[in-house]
């Protein structure tokens, strides 16, 4: 490629653009890469020029293939992007930075940083689409010139874009690229099936070629009778493509049945349909293989009638049916739809596009962890989507695969939460069902239904997924509620029945309150939880009349406790006014660490327990005691010092689950000191773990990462029940 070459070919599609923009890019960029080599020797200005060639041949607007001229002076040399817009202007300064922003970023992982880069990319892509396709030019010419590097790093990239950039591609119906990505990743990640497949086709290939040309020969006959203009072509199999087929089937190469492919193109939509006529009268079609894309496109755009008959030879052969625009959208995708192009208004295919995109800024927001993220992006806005109608005739979009649940929850949270059954066509299903193109859905529902956690099974939309899973989340706290009420009534029960007689139990929503709670499932909640303890609401119903000891003796006794223990493990470093390098104990009920705003209980006989300032225990204990309650800071913190604190999950059960977990708290460098899990409830594990952390914030932002996972239901923070509390060294 060279520049005139290119600026030739935009200028074929794109007559109004500046003949200066293309030239003028590529000597700003050649000067900017001046000195710069590629791997295999070449100058580095060879491949800019390369992917703006692609650019061009999927026919991208002028500033696209100028920015792909430009994509690599930001990050490679010492280029302001002021300079380029001074040159180039404001919106090929924007796309370069969206593609520079792609490339800024280091991570533990290689699926952290895929899941990180994928999800950057989507970012850029809701602002401008335009990017992506830079991005996919860019890798393309890279994956074609893999060669120089290690085999590591050749296996990684080849994994990214078969797994990333080739779905990507194909979602913004780029098959131009999408083909060329998968075949050249299966070359680098399965070179001997690519060799032996590449061998096979090569084998029979004139055989094939002779039987194609022959058929052309009769069908353009046929055609030319009724004055039909086709251009007619025999449409190659992809190597991938043949490898998946073998695959998915369990066949090997000798019994595939359809390596022959045609594809005519045509002026018109009626004369299609002629075509196909025509088709089906010269060859024996097979039953239940023909699709209807011109009448129903898909997702990306893609149109074209699409056949299966008998050939010449008695082998099956594929037969495409296409006008000449939806053959340029196929093989261009999303370029040749260019919302922006001489100000003409969006397509139906941009409109799609735009709703997509929407879908994954709400995945954005909703779903922080890279691995659930880059889980649902893979399992649920990459496939294909099937069309259903409401009783009313409203389309209804899912994910391939979706059903009945799916809709149900579409339509309203509380629809999916009492789904009951459906009915499809008229005629009840199962929830399992799985919903084809067209059908027309009716839900029923029932007060009595509620979600379970089979429903996860059957559900495809990560909406719903989200919603369900809410549901089980507050199934959970009723468990902890009854758990609070069981540990309140066993604790009463112990009191002596002088002392039981003189509870006031009609008081405890006045004592909720008073813990700054909402009511008395939150504070049985609470309780279960291990938020709160039973005695201190016991005592908020009975306080206790002992006189107060006196605060200075308590002060006394903890000085000599301290001196006693001065290496106890249990113990932090605060102080406390003017007293600095206390060794106080960490509090069970609220579990205190640096970071924490901290207050502390001066105890009888057992020291100073450091608690969180807004400790429902301690508030109790204020009201009641209040001289023997201090203020606090934390003390001076070793780097090396860490903290014991437990988490517990629940989560659906599953084979490796608990794997998965440990991987995700290993990936931020926390330590995991135990773990224990707990599976006796059907589908559901309950997980205990024992992690060190330096402070609050990073157990935080741990347990919001957990929180995120696509098989948890619940995460918080519990009570360390363990005797050896506080800090420890790493």
């Amino acid at each position: 490629m060279v520049i005139s070459t290119l600026n030739r070919i935009v200028r074929e599609y794109w007559p109004a653009v500046d003949p200066e923009l293309l030239p003028g890019a590529y000597a700003f960029a050649d000067r900017a890469h001046r000195g710069q080599m590629r791997l295999d020797g070449s100058s580095y200005v060879q491949h800019p020029l390369e992917v703006a060639g692609l650019l061009a041949e999927v026919e991208s607007d002028p500033p696209s293939v100028a920015a792909g001229l430009l994509h690599d002076v930001v990050e490679d040399t010492d280029i302001d992007p002021a300079a380029i817009e001074a040159e180039f202007g404001g919106t090929v300064r924007t796309l370069v930075e969206g593609v520079t922003k792609l490339s800024l970023a280091s991570f533990r992982t290689r699926q952290e940083e895929q899941a990180h880069n994928l999800r950057k990319m989507f970012l850029a892509m809701a602002d401008d689409v335009r990017v992506i396709l830079i991005k996919l030019g860019d890798r393309l010419h890279n994956m074609r010139t893999l060669a120089p590097l290690a085999p590591d790093r050749r296996r990684a990239i080849a994994e990214e874009t078969l797994y990333i950039y080739a779905p990507l591609a194909h979602r913004l119906g780029v098959r131009r690229f999408k083909w060329e990505l998968e075949d050249l990743a299966f070359k680098t990640l399965e070179p001997e099936s690519f060799r032996e497949i590449s061998r096979r086709i090569g084998a029979g290939r004139a055989d094939r070629e002779a039987v194609v040309a022959q058929a052309i020969e009769e069908l353009q006959a046929q055609l030319r009778e009724v004055r039909i203009s086709a251009t007619l072509e025999g449409r190659p199999k992809h190597f991938y493509s043949i490898y998946q087929k073998m695959q998915r089937q369990s066949i090997d190469f000798d019994h595939l049945g359809d390596l022959m492919a045609l594809r005519v193109v045509v002026d018109s939509v009626p004369e299609c349909y002629s075509v196909l006529g025509f088709v089906h009268k010269l060859w024996i079609p097979i039953t239940d293989q023909f699709s209807d894309y011109v009448a129903k496109p898909k997702p990306n755009g893609y149109q074209s009638l699409h056949t299966k008959v008998v050939g010449l030879n008695g082998q099956p052969m594929e037969v495409q049916i296409r006008t000449r625009e939806m053959h340029r959208v196929a093989e261009h995708g999303i370029a040749a739809h260019w919302r922006y192009k001489e100000g003409g208004r969006p397509s139906q295919f941009d409109e799609q596009m735009m709703v997509w995109l929407r879908q994954l800024r709400e995945l954005e927001d909703h779903l922080p962890d890279e691995h659930e993220w880059l889980e649902l992006v893979r399992l649920d806005l990459f496939k294909d989507e099937v069309f259903v109608f409401t009783p009313n005739w409203d389309v209804i979009n899912l994910p391939a695969g979706a059903g009945p649940l799916d809709f149900a929850y579409r339509i309203h949270t509380n629809v999916g939460h009492h789904c009951a059954g459906a009915k499809v066509n008229g005629r009840l299903v199962s929830l399992d069902y799985k919903f084809r193109n067209g059908d027309i859905v009716e839900i029923t529902t029932s007060p009595h239904a509620h979600p379970t956690v089979d429903w996860l099974k059957l559900i495809v939309s990560s909406g719903a997924k989200s919603k369900v899973r809410r549901y089980l989340r507050d199934q959970v706290r009723g468990e902890h509620i009854e758990e609070g009420r069981e540990a309140f009534e066993k604790a009463v029960r112990r009191l002596p029945p002088e002392e039981r007689s003189r509870l006031d139990l009609g008081t405890l929503a006045e004592v909720a309150r008073a813990l700054n709670l909402r009511d008395e499932e939150a504070l049985f909640a609470a309780i279960g939880f291990g938020e709160i303890e039973p005695e201190t609401v016991i005592a908020r119903l009975q306080p206790e009349q002992e006189a107060p000891k006196s605060v200075a003796e308590e002060i006394e006794a903890f000085r000599d406790l301290e001196e006693a223990h001065p290496a106890a493990a249990a113990r932090a470093s605060v102080t406390m006014g003017d007293i600095d390098g206390l060794a106080a104990r960490r509090s069970k009920c609220c579990n205190p660490l640096p970071g924490d705003p901290i207050k502390g209980y001066i105890t009888r006989g057992q020291g100073l327990a450091i608690h969180r300032a807004d400790c429902k225990n301690l508030l109790h204990r204020a009201a009641l005691e209040p001289e023997r309650v201090q203020d606090l800071n934390w003390g001076r913190q070793r780097p090396s010092d860490t903290y014991r604190a437990s988490i517990e999950l629940v989560a659906l059960d599953r084979v490796g689950l608990l794997a998965h977990i440990t991987a995700v708290i290993s990936e931020t460098g926390v330590n995991i000191a135990s773990a224990s899990v707990d599976a006796e409830k059907r589908n559901v594990a309950t997980i205990r773990l024992v992690v060190d952390v330096e402070n609050r914030a990073e157990l935080n932002r741990l347990v919001e990462r957990l929180r995120n996972l696509i098989d948890v239901i619940d995460v918080r923070p519990v009570p360390y029940k363990s005797p050896s509390q506080g800090r420890r060294p790493s």
